[in-house]
């Protein structure tokens, strides 16, 4: 019985994980559950999974959960009770789904102990890749990607030598506004970018996936992931969304990863992985692969994408300051304070008015907190226009 230690356990990957650990049979020991503030849903996940260890980032909630607690259950509480789980709980494998550069410092602290980190927060990779990806070499411990783009690349890759791929092929819904022209996408409202046609995602992801945003960050995880420049990731529009991602060799072979757009494939994996389980979940369905379309995104209509690109080449903070950029300039849009356009008009300012700085957690860290006072004035000054 593998020991886990779920943080992010009340949103979308966390809750889809324990799903996961439902259909398991006894696979799992949930070891930990941590959460920022739903703690209605948090203590429903005690009672069935009873974990000795359960965190709450935010204080008010966790005073609400504290006496309906099992007895012996410990409570981390406060702005570093993800960090600390992860720090000192005895977990095999970590599931980590909390959503912002929130998420960062865990990150740090699994792979610091030598654990496997089944990694969805695409923050952690996109702000401090190049340490992660080296505390991973150095520490003994390893980075499984849960985003189903990457799990997909992680398997294609197995067995293979990153010296034999030619390619990376990135693929991409086109989110709800693929067919929409550049004056439609200026009226577009928060609801409609919060339609995703396949996935079930958090707000920021799906608006990310509206703007290809989403994709400019996943380009950045995949450089840092599999250690390959921007010219061997070319980004490709699938709105089926059933091939998650292929890589194409030097031979001119493409392998290619298939399946239904379900996130407990890819979370499956992750939990498992290098070994395979069965379950009873849909695989090939012929109504679901019956068409495949793919075609090149409209680098005009979409110009975050080129962002990505332009991150993976400049390196330093460049990751850290377009996610803190974007995480505060969606939700500007979900409040109907900026327009839909807007938001990649200020990333990219954002970007371009970058300080630089080196690539330690705590510059990192600095360079995300000025990139969001930098949008808020940007934002602000949008608004006195």
């Amino acid at each position: 019985m593998k020991s886990l230690l779920l943080i992010g356990s009340t949103g979308s990957i966390g809750t889809q994980t324990l799903d996961v650990v439902r259909h398991a049979s006894g696979a799992f020991r949930v070891l930990g559950l941590g959460a920022r503030s739903s703690w209605e849903l948090l203590i429903d996940q005690v009672r069935e999974f009873l974990p000795p260890f359960v965190g709450l980032v935010d204080e008010a909630a966790a005073d609400r959960i504290r006496p309906l607690l099992p007895p012996g259950t410990t409570l981390f509480h406060g702005p570093d009770a993800m960090e600390r789980m992860a720090r000192e709980l005895d977990y095999e494998t970590c599931m980590h789904g909390v959503v912002g550069a929130a998420g960062v410092r865990p990150s740090i602290a699994v792979l610091e102990r030598g654990r496997t980190l089944a990694l969805a927060n695409k923050e952690s990779l996109v702000v401090a890749g190049e340490l992660l990806m080296k505390l991973a070499r150095e520490g003994g411990g390893e980075i499984i990607p849960v985003d189903s783009e990457h799990s997909a690349i992680h398997q294609c890759l197995r067995g293979e030598r990153i010296d034999r791929v030619r390619r990376i092929l990135l693929t991409a819904s086109g989110g709800p506004f693929r067919n929409k022209s550049a004056a439609e996408l200026r009226e577009v409202t928060p609801a409609e970018a919060l339609r995703h046609p396949n996935w079930e995602m958090g707000p920021r992801i799906t608006v990310g996936s509206a703007t290809l945003m989403n994709k400019a960050l996943e380009v950045i995880e995949v450089h840092h992931l599999f250690g390959l420049g921007r010219d061997r990731i070319q980004v490709v529009i699938h709105p089926q969304s059933i091939v998650h991602s292929m890589v194409e060799f030097i031979d001119g072979s493409v392998i290619a990863q298939m399946g239904p757009p379900d996130m407990r494939l890819p979370i499956h994996y992750a939990l498992f992985a290098p070994d395979r389980a069965p379950t009873a979940w849909t695989g090939f369905d012929f109504e679901l692969f019956k068409r495949l379309d793919f075609e090149s995104p409209d680098l005009e209509r979409f110009p975050a994408l080129e962002l990505g690109f332009r991150c993976v080449e400049e390196g330093s903070d460049s990751g850290s300051v377009l996610n803190a950029a974007d995480e505060v300039t969606v939700q500007a849009f979900l409040d109907g304070r900026i327009a839909f356009p807007d938001i990649h008009r200020i990333n990219r300012a954002v970007l371009e008015k970058r300080p630089g700085l080196d690539s330690t957690a705590l510059e990192l860290l600095t360079a995300d907190a000025r990139a969001r006072d930098l949008a808020r004035d940007e934002i602000a000054a949008l608004a006195r226009a």
